[in-house]
């Protein structure tokens, strides 16, 4: 079975004209992106892959922990007391996961860095294995987003602060590859960096982006694969948060890369993965993260509140099971 989503528009993306659908890719963040888009056959594709990547490239040298001359990098190495002037996009980004936070209630955190690098999600070398509760203890220490403090574009350090944005910066570089496809005059195109993806306008043949929303791997018997969902993306941005992607197995347990801010420890709410829609991918993907955070009953009732299109898929004792925002129900075209 195939769902088709069709987001409500005023009026259809124009149709455009004089151009075909070309496609470029690269590296970035450690995974892949690539781009589709209307151009004419006469288009330097070289010019516009080597753009793309230069928009990419900047998110990287700004907020990549596994870099540690970006700024993020310099930030958390910081003295306490001190004072660091973030560069625009990463003072964008975090101001961002700040709103992200107060609205979710600490679901989406910004500052669990040490955190993340004790689990083995981060750059530092890790042991395979759970962390030491006192470790645990003494890295939550000094996290929470309520430490944060920015001024315009400058933050302040004050003591053992590590900001992590590894639940958002993969968004924010897909909103800024879009946002140099725009600034090129490029007004049809769809953009994909690690699974997270941005849409707009329509192909020379009138049909919008079609994409298809990331399902869940089946991971035992009980499991049935999840029904093949596809969503006309126009003006609108996709991310999902799963469990599948990144994790470590230990002692015959699972350990997934989402850690509850709370507890300090990974997510073990049955959530397998959450999808959002949202017209802003740096958006969206935070959404995704605290979504996943809160487990499926306060997920769905956040996304209704908020009129919010998401997906949210749990295991439970019977297999995976599905459950939609009433926003996401009402794209489906029936």
């Amino acid at each position: 079975m195939t769902r088709v989503l069709v987001p409500m528009l005023s009026q259809p993306p124009a149709r455009p004209v004089g151009g075909v659908v070309r496609g470029f890719d690269g590296a970035t963040m450690g995974t892949t992106w690539s781009v589709k888009t209307v151009l004419p056959v006469t288009t330097d594709l070289a010019a516009m892959t080597a753009m793309v990547q230069r928009a990419l490239d900047e998110v990287v040298a700004q907020m990549s922990a596994w870099d540690p001359m970006s700024a993020l990098s310099r930030f958390n190495r910081s003295a306490p007391g001190t004072w660091t002037a973030l560069p625009a996009g990463f003072a964008t980004v975090l101001r961002r996961a700040l709103e992200v936070a107060e609205d979710s209630a600490g679901a989406f955190d910004p500052t669990l860095g040490a955190i993340t690098d004790l689990w083995g999600f981060g750059p530092r070398p890790f042991s395979g294995e759970p962390p030491r509760a006192d470790a645990l203890d003494a890295a939550r220490a000094p996290m929470g987003w309520r430490r944060v403090t920015l001024d315009g574009d400058a933050l302040f350090q004050p003591g053992g602060l590590h900001i992590d944005l590894n639940g958002i910066a993969k968004g924010f570089g897909v909103d800024e590859a879009a946002r140099a496809l725009d600034r090129a005059g490029v007004r049809s195109y769809l953009v994909e960096v690690g699974g997270e993806l941005r849409g707009t306008g329509a192909k020379p043949d009138g049909q919008p982006w079609w994409v298809e929303l990331e399902r869940p791997p089946v991971a035992s018997a009980n499991d049935e694969a999840a029904p093949r969902t596809v969503l006309a993306l126009h003006g609108l941005s996709v991310a999902t948060s799963g469990d599948y992607r990144r994790f470590f197995d230990h002692a015959g347990r699972r350990y997934a890369h989402t850690l509850d801010p709370a507890s300090g420890l990974p997510c073990d709410a049955g959530v397998v993965s959450v999808t959002v829609i949202h017209p802003e991918c740096m958006t969206a993907d935070a959404l995704a993260t605290a979504l996943t955070v809160m487990g499926p009953d306060a997920a769905i009732a956040f996304a209704t509140a908020r009129d919010l299109p998401a997906l949210v898929v749990t295991r439970g004792p019977n297999g995976l099971s599905e459950r939609l925002s009433p926003a996401l129900q009402a794209m489906l075209d029936e």
